[in-house]
């Protein structure tokens, strides 16, 4: 950032004090605080700077909560769950936790519990042994003790069948689990972060959810925002993908304003996958800087 461009922003944002101490102008002084605010992203945009925090892109306000957050959750050994749309980057933010926390260096291990058929997704996280059922060939350790001192992440939880759900609950109560075709126990030391898309406390009303399990897993909830409301970051994450995706097709990884501004604009229902998606499509399809011709005519409303 330039002398003169740092001097204004902090004039700025000494005006938004100004007029908040002074008790004069209530309406202007969030004004100018969202002036500077929005002059220094501009900035730091074209001088090329992307924030990066907890391995994730974007500096809004929205999502320096859920920094925050991770940041003081992290090194306390508590169940976790995170709620967001899809698309969110709920295990980017299971992976914080994971590595801000004294559970680094042992394994993170993840399951989606919507991808897994529910005959199998007991043996996925408790494991099985030999000849529990047809193709098992030999004894399999699950995710539950592969993790043992690490993480468990669980993705989908709401997608889980309830007799999965009891049998989880026994482990969180318990911190001990049985193999499928198992007479024995074998106690885990392992942490649990849940995340899921869905809104719980309604299964839970609705007995599609065992409300039990949801107070073990919710001992503290993480509430991902979606990318319309992540004010700025639609920017900073295209810069991150163009320099991600642009070096390994041999692009040019630039794009011009004014496709950068119909990015911004859109209201991205599939939040940062879908993001990703369309800069990938982007890439593929310009021959120079990005353009609004080599966007989808989702993004850019053309018919």
């Amino acid at each position: 950032m330039s002398d003169a461009t740092d001097d204004l922003v902090s004039r700025l944002e000494a005006l938004a004090a100004e007029a908040e101490a002074s008790g004069q102008g209530p309406e202007l002084a969030p004004i100018l605080a969202r002036l500077a605010e929005r002059l220094a992203r501009v900035v730091a945009f074209e001088e090329g700077a992307v924030p990066l925090r907890h391995g994730m892109v974007g500096s809004s306000a929205s999502m320096g909560v859920v920094h925050d957050l991770i940041a003081r959750v992290a090194p306390n050994d508590v169940a976790v769950l995170i709620q967001g749309e899809t698309g969110t980057g709920k295990e980017l933010v299971a992976r914080a936790l994971h590595e801000n926390s004294p559970r680094r260096s042992r394994p993170f291990l993840a399951e989606n519990c919507a991808a897994v058929p529910a005959n199998l997704l007991e043996s996925e996280l408790f494991g099985h042994v030999k000849g529990s059922f047809t193709g098992a060939i030999a004894d399999r350790a699950g995710h539950f003790v592969a993790a043992e001192g690490g993480t468990v992440f669980l993705d989908e939880i709401g997608d889980m069948p309830l007799d999965m759900q009891a049998k989880l609950l026994r482990v969180l109560q318990d911190g001990e689990l049985r193999p499928v075709g198992s007479n024995e126990t074998r106690r885990v030391d392992v942490r649990v972060v849940a995340a899921t898309n869905k809104d719980l406390p309604t299964l839970c009303n609705e007995r599609a959810f065992r409300e039990d399990l949801y107070f073990r897993l919710a001992v503290i909830t993480i509430e991902l925002p979606p990318l319309r409301e992540r004010e700025g970051d639609v920017a900073q994450l295209a810069r991150h993908l163009l320099e991600r995706f642009g070096s390994a097709s041999g692009g040019e990884g630039r794009i011009t304003p004014q496709a950068m501004q119909a990015l911004e604009a859109y209201r991205w229902p599939g939040n940062v996958r879908e993001l990703e998606n369309e800069i990938q499509r982007a890439l593929a399809l310009s021959s120079g800087p990005i353009t609004l011709e080599d966007l989808s005519p989702t993004v850019t409303g053309r018919d």
